[in-house]
């Protein structure tokens, strides 16, 4: 099974959505897409069970309160991440809290699971990412990328890729 790329957020809350426009930056590089399962999560939570089950490598990015300055990156990795969802600043986080614990139940949480949180400048309801958090997009999408690399898994190469 390929690995899942799982992007999550509200788009109409500003920076909320930083997740998906990660998963829609992704998407663009035809060097990368075809390999892994690159999936918009929204503000999906239970629904997602199905899509995360079983999987040996899933990397989730999203809006987090880490107590850290507007754009700033962070990285948890296996069962650091449902703690950190516990904390959380929407009810799409709820359901993901919810679907990592009803993976642990059924013995079908991955072998690797990786939260890339960035933290956000504005939730002010518009659609589109705040200028800093645009300004860190390359980024997230590059922190993506090097995770899969650290899970022994690269795209394929091509010229003119944006994400690399």
């Amino acid at each position: 099974m390929k690995p899942l790329i799982l992007g999550i957020g509200n788009i109409l809350l500003s920076d909320e959505g930083i997740g998906v426009y990660t998963v829609r930056e992704l998407e663009k590089d035809p060097h990368f897409a075809p390999h892994f399962d690159i999936v918009d999560g929204g503000t999906c939570g239970m629904e997602l069970l199905d899509v995360m089950a079983s999987r040996e490598q899933i990397i989730i990015v999203d809006a987090v309160l880490a107590d850290k300055a507007p754009g700033e990156i962070i990285q948890l990795h296996d069962e650091q991440v449902p703690v950190f969802f516990s904390r959380k600043i929407s009810p799409h986080q709820l359901g993901i809290c919810d679907v990592l614990s009803a993976l642990k139940l059924t013995d079908e949480f991955p072998q690797h699971l990786c939260l890339i949180g960035v933290q956000p400048e504005s939730f002010e309801p518009a659609i589109g990412l705040s200028k800093t958090l645009r300004a860190v997009l390359p980024q997230v999408c590059r922190r993506v990328v090097e995770q899969l690399r650290r899970y022994g898994v690269e795209r394929s190469s091509g010229k003119g890729s944006n994400t690399q």
